[in-house]
């Protein structure tokens, strides 16, 4: 870390600079469609990145987007609610979204000329030869055709409900003849039944893709054969629903039903942004904008052809290896080996596993060992977000079918997995696991695990204490930390929270856990205050604080005093940063960085300078007002000194790297780190790195 800089007097927050959450993320945004454009990143890997910046501009008008258009007419209370005038914040959502599109464009045709470069061709309906227009042709009568479904529109009030999540194609019908009233129809694109891309036969080295739009516009004279017209034209339109969840008082239903009921209703809720294919004709616009009960200065995006980007994140590989990221194997911890008991090594010390460096299968392990072991009398577990095929599920109804005691504490109200969690609801239950729907108002996202096992007549407890979901498949490409421990300090406090989301009428007082909504602000401030304290005592004081977003006003001026103070502060923060770094009388003590690669920067890891002896914790909560005030979370104190220097040598790599970090500053520019005499490091690579020598008494790769 660099040298502090001279202690300042510090200023009410108001004087001070705090950038809005939602221009904020755009920004975030803006870095995943920087891997887009990057020529370094393998080329469809950069279509991938494609994908996701459009699933997660989706999420942001679904969510965001939509809680600002809801408190429009809330006056100045809006402003509390969502940091500055709605209007305002929605004119620079809107012009900063149209500038990106026309980035993404921009990004998407590049992509199509350096594939070409690798004899790999997108085709649209216009470019097909004879013989592929006969593939094509034979191959939607068998496969699309059926799946779709074309609805005559006459006017607005013909107009079907567009689903959220679906791409529709908009049909005008061309006529020569004067005076003839033109025609339309819409046709959902079935991408979720047939797929949206369709590999072609390919003709001596080159290779050949279709995107399924492009198909059915080849076959569309053949969907509309009864009519008689000269030409017709397809145009894609997407539309963007408020996805916020509105569950009612009614003490009569329960959680369950509410919950279900919301569901239905988000599917059915306004729509807060549509975007068009901007070659789309003017009378065919207005009927759709009419139909939508749309006006100008809602969120209308005029973009290219193709939209629904997301299914983009998988789009095939045809092209060989190279053209996506090497893929890293999972390593092996030298702690654990083959056909031995995981609970036996946790009882002997303290292991973090790093994901995705390290296997996801060790979780899934300990929870097969642990329900079939005779001794091992209840597994209690936190479920947020899980796999769609979950080995977390299938352990835990394994063990209650071995008479284990087992309790699921199941979310409810994790947004987007409502209804997937109801479903695991239903089959934890079916097999006899007790449920608990998390607290009454709170959200219950703290990552926790326990199990009970009975050694010589005592009671002892393991725990699982994590910063990501029990979710194998994000496991992959998350980048989580998740700690295994015996630690009697620990799992005390982790079988207090059991306690408390039992009987979540009483409250009860943690250790060594650091848990919200009661203590977490309290505490953080506290630590935070004991560095300034170090600072005007003129010893060394600084806190490294690595976090998902950092939001919530009051913490953001608790770190600008720190920082006015003397104390050096490092972020790193993958998504929102409402903090301003390196401001002169505000932050000039902070530095502020944001990392965007192959995997995505999810652990929340805070280290303290604590006068020398250095505090360490892992934790799920956010630096966010709903996670410190409206959550149960927890963060874990890491006692190990192995462990402790794990953690501190990812931090360095990641304060040190400059191939994918970004400088966080007022101007949300987004710069790359520039290496220092020439001398990249990636830190995610170099992270693995290190992972792999602490590994090399194993000498292998773990096969799980």
């Amino acid at each position: 870390m660099s040298e502090k800089k001279p202690a300042k007097t510090a200023n009410n927050l108001s004087n001070k600079k705090i950038i809005n959450r939602e221009i904020s993320w755009l920004s975030f945004n803006e870095r995943v469609l920087q891997e887009a454009e990057d020529p370094r990143v393998p080329l469809v890997q950069r279509m991938r990145f494609l994908g996701i910046f459009s699933n997660n501009l989706d999420e942001f008008f679904r969510v965001r987007v939509a809680t600002v258009q809801r408190v429009i007419n809330f006056g100045k209370s809006a402003r509390e609610v969502i940091g500055g005038k709605p209007k305002k914040i929605l004119n620079q959502i809107q012009k900063t979204s149209v500038d990106q599109h026309k980035r993404f464009d921009n990004a998407f045709r590049n992509i199509l000329k350096e594939l070409e470069k690798e004899k790999i061709f997108v085709l649209r309906e216009d470019k097909l030869n004879k013989s592929q227009g006969l593939f094509v042709t034979d191959y939607f009568r068998k496969n699309v055709r059926p799946a779709l479904v074309p609805i005559m529109v006459n006017g607005p009030e013909d107009f079907p409900y567009l689903r959220e999540k679906s791409i529709y194609l908009a049909i005008k019908f061309i006529r020569k003849k004067a005076h003839t009233e033109p025609k339309y129809a819409l046709i959902e694109i079935p991408s979720d039944v047939v797929g949206r891309f369709v590999v072609l036969p390919q003709r001596g080295e080159r290779k050949y893709i279709m995107i399924l739009d492009d198909m059915i516009r080849y076959c569309a004279r053949e969907i509309f054969s009864i009519f008689s017209f000269d030409d017709v034209k397809a145009y894609t339109i997407k539309i963007t629903r408020d996805a916020e969840l509105d569950i009612d008082n009614d003490v009569s239903r329960s959680l369950l039903e509410k919950i279900s009921r919301s569901i239905k209703q988000r599917k059915r809720a306004e729509p807060v942004r549509m975007v068009y294919d901007a070659t789309m004709p003017r009378d065919l616009l207005l009927l759709v904008k009419s139909a939508l009960d749309l006006e100008e200065n809602d969120s209308l995006i005029a973009g290219a052809r193709y939209h629904n980007f997301k299914d983009f994140i998988g789009f095939p590989n045809i092209g060989g290896p190279h053209l996506l990221y090497k893929p890293a194997p999972p390593l092996a911890l030298k702690e654990f080996h083959p056909h031995e008991s995981i609970l036996k090594v946790i009882k002997q010390q303290d292991i973090m596993l790093h994901f995705p460096y390290q296997s996801f299968n060790y979780v899934i392990d300990l929870l097969r060992e642990a329900a079939i072991d005779p001794n091992v009398k209840s597994i209690k577990i936190t479920l947020y977000r899980l796999a769609k095929k979950s080995k977390i599920i299938n352990a835990l109804i394994n063990a209650a079918r071995n008479r284990k005691e087992v309790t699921a504490v199941m979310e409810l109200q994790a947004r987007f997995d409502e209804e997937a969690n109801i479903g695991w609801t239903d089959k934890l239950q079916e097999a006899g696991v007790k449920i608990i729907f998390g607290v009454p108002g709170l959200k219950v996202h703290s990552k926790l695990c326990l199990i009970e096992r009975e050694e010589n007549g005592k009671i002892v407890h393991y725990a699982n204490v994590s910063t990501g979901n029990y979710n194998e498949s994000t496991s992959t490409i998350y980048s989580d930390t998740s700690l295994l421990t015996a630690d009697p300090r620990i799992t005390s406090d982790v079988n207090r929270m059991f306690t408390f989301f039992k009987n979540n009428y009483r409250t009860y007082t943690y250790k060594h856990l650091i848990t919200s909504p009661l203590h977490m602000r309290r505490r953080m401030t506290k630590l935070i205050d004991s560095e300034i304290k170090n600072a005007k005592a003129g010893k060394k004081a600084y806190i490294i604080l690595k976090l998902n977003s950092l939001v919530d006003p009051e913490m953001i001026e608790k770190l600008y005093n720190a920082s006015n103070a003397g104390v050096r502060i490092n972020l790193i923060i993958r998504g929102i940063c409402s903090l301003v770094p390196d401001i002169e009388g505000q932050s000039e003590n902070i530095e502020a960085v944001s990392i965007v690669d192959k995997y995505l920067e999810h652990s929340r890891i805070l280290i303290f300078g604590n006068g020398g002896d250095e505090l360490y914790y892992i934790s799920s909560a956010d630096w966010m007002t709903r996670n410190l005030d409206h959550r149960v979370e927890a963060a874990c104190p890491i006692y190990d000194k192995d462990i402790q220097q794990q953690l501190r040598t990812m931090i360095d790599i990641q304060l040190s790297g400059n191939t994918k970090a970004r400088i966080l500053d007022a101007k949300q520019s987004n710069k790359y780190k520039v290496p220092i005499d020439n001398k990249r490091v990636r830190s995610q690579d170099d992270f693995y790195f290190y992972l792999e020598k602490l590994g090399k008494q194993k000498g292998s790769v773990d096969g799980n």
